[in-house]
C-alpha cells in the first residue's frame, strides 16, 4: 500500500534521486516566490492563507476508495490553482506539505521533495493548465466553472501520481520486475477515483466563492472570463 500514497515515506525513493528532486523543487519554489510577488495584492495575499489553511484542514478528512482497499484526500492543487492562481497556488500547496511531513509525519522528511514535486508543482501546473484551456472553450456559467474546476482536479491528481512512477523508475528501492506499466496503470486508476472526489470538493468550493466573491477567484480574473448569472423566468422567458 506503500507505493499507492502520494505523501512518499522514506526508503520509498533512494537518497540521490530524492536529493535531485529537492533541488528541484527548491528552484522551483524559489522561482514561484518570485513571480508570485507580482501577483499578491490585498485581495490575493490574505485569501492565500485562507486557501492553505483550508486545504491542510480539509486534507485531514480521508475518503475510502472500496474498489482499491485504500482512502483518499484533498491534494489541492486544482482548488489553489483556481483561487490564488499557479505560482502562489504551489506555495501554498508545498507549505501544507512541509508541516505535515515535519510535525504530523505524513510523507517522509527526505522525501519531502519529491512530494512537493508531485503534489504542489506538478498537480498544481496540470490543473492550471486546464482551467485556462477549459474556461475559453466552455461555457461562461457557473455550470461551466463547475465542470472546469472537476476536470481540473480530477485529472491533476493522476498527473501527480504519474510524476511517482517516474520517480519509482528512477529510483526506487523495491525491484518490480520491469512492471513499471503495472504501477503506472495502478496508481492512473487509483488516484483517478481519488480525483473524483478532488474533484467534488473543487468544484463546490470554487462554485460557492464565486457565486459570493467572484473578484477573489484568481482564474476568473486573470483568464478574463466572467460568470454569467443564471437569468430567471418567471411568466415568459427573459
Amino acid at each position: 500500500m506503500e507505493t499507492l500514497a502520494m505523501h512518499i515515506s522514506n526508503g520509498i525513493i533512494d537518497g540521490p534521486v530524492a536529493a535531485i528532486f529537492a533541488a528541484l523543487a527548491l528552484v522551483a519554489l524559489t522561482g514561484c516566490v518570485l513571480r508570485g510577488r507580482r501577483d499578491l495584492d490585498d485581495r490575493l495575499a490574505p485569501m492565500a492563507g485562507l486557501v492553505a489553511a483550508f486545504i491542510f484542514a480539509v486534507q485531514m478528512l480521508n475518503f475510502p476508495i472500496f474498489t482499491a482497499g485504500v482512502s483518499g484526500h484533498l491534494l489541492g492543487g486544482a482548488l489553489a490553482a483556481m483561487l490564488v492562481g499557479p505560482w502562489v497556488g504551489a506555495l501554498c500547496v508545498a507549505v501544507v506539505l512541509v508541516v505535515q511531513a515535519l510535525i504530523f509525519g505524513d510523507g517522509g522528511v527526505a522525501m519531502l521533495g519529491l512530494n512537493i514535486t508531485n503534489m504542489a508543482l506538478l498537480g498544481t501546473a496540470a490543473a492550471y493548465l486546464l482551467i485556462a484551456l477549459l474556461l475559453r472553450v466552455l461555457p461562461r456559467t457557473p455550470a461551466g466553472l463547475a465542470v472546469t474546476a472537476f476536470v481540473a482536479a480530477m485529472l491533476s491528481v493522476v498527473v501527480a501520481s504519474q510524476g511517482f512512477v517516474l520517480q519509482y523508475w528512477l529510483g526506487g528501492t523495491t525491484d518490480l520486475g520491469g512492471n513499471l506499466a503495472g504501477l503506472a496503470g495502478t496508481m492512473a486508476g487509483v488516484h483517478l477515483l481519488i480525483g473524483i472526489g478532488e474533484g467534488l470538493i473543487t468544484a463546490t468550493t470554487v462554485l460557492t466563492v464565486a457565486k459570493v466573491r467572484p473578484d477573489l477567484v484568481y482564474a476568473l480574473r486573470s483568464l478574463r472570463t466572467p460568470i454569467a448569472p443564471a437569468v430567471p423566468v418567471a411568466g415568459g422567458v427573459r
